[in-house]
């Protein structure tokens, strides 16, 4: 497991989120690396059927908390278009707790 599953893993658990600028200095990462990063764990979220723990991360100025918009692109890419935005961040986010349980 690398680091940023690791920490990802420990936000599910104790059911909690973290910006983006944060996760990247918590893992020593440039931003393009931790979006990178990001990117890989959905796609192999999704080829395994699992919620997407990159819906931890919460773009800074967002007033709901929400994932950044490329985050929702990606998901979409994937197969797993999100109409309601919140709706789907939460639902993910609950699924990830209840697995991490």
């Amino acid at each position: 497991m690398t680091r940023l599953e690791e920490r990802l893993a420990a936000l599910a658990a104790a059911g909690e989120t973290i910006t983006y600028g944060a996760l990247a200095r918590d893992l020593g990462l440039r931003m393009a690396e931790l979006t990178a990063a990001l990117e890989a764990t959905m796609e192999a979220d999704a080829a395994a059927n699992r919620p997407f723990r990159a819906a931890l991360c919460a773009a800074r100025l967002s007033p709901d908390t929400l994932p950044a918009k490329g985050f929702f692109a990606k998901a979409a890419a994937l197969g797993r278009p999100a109409p309601d935005l919140v709706a789907f961040t939460a639902s993910e986010r609950a699924r990830l707790r209840t697995n991490a349980q």
